[in-house]
């Protein structure tokens, strides 16, 4: 299994949506580290904390463009395993998995 931590292998500042948006935004981290293990159907534990926040545009591109990639939403919950000490995060991500499922 693998693991990433936010904080320290991508940002402490993690913002935007789209490479336009910054350095740090959810489409990179979604292509340097999500898709790789999802396409190789790879567990991943996804740690949040240690950050200095997230912004929805960050979190909705990266979990929720997985699905507009081409993941099922059952595939992103079976492979991702989100850690964090707030649950809210947690939930939030998902929503955001399961609202992206919902748009076709």
């Amino acid at each position: 299994m693998k693991r990433i931590n936010i904080a320290k292998d991508f940002s402490r500042y993690p913002a935007g949506r789209h490479s336009g948006d910054g350095p740090f935004c959810g489409e990179d981290f979604r292509e340097k580290f999500l898709k790789s293990s999802m396409s190789s159907n790879e567990q991943l534990t996804v740690e949040l904390d240690g950050t200095r926040g997230y912004g929805s545009s960050f979190l909705e591109e990266a979990f929720g463009g997985l699905v507009r990639a081409g993941f099922s939403p059952k595939k992103i919950n079976d492979l991702i395993t989100l850690e964090a000490s707030d649950d809210s995060l947690i939930e939030e991500i998902k929503e955001y998995i399961e609202d992206a499922s919902e748009e076709d």
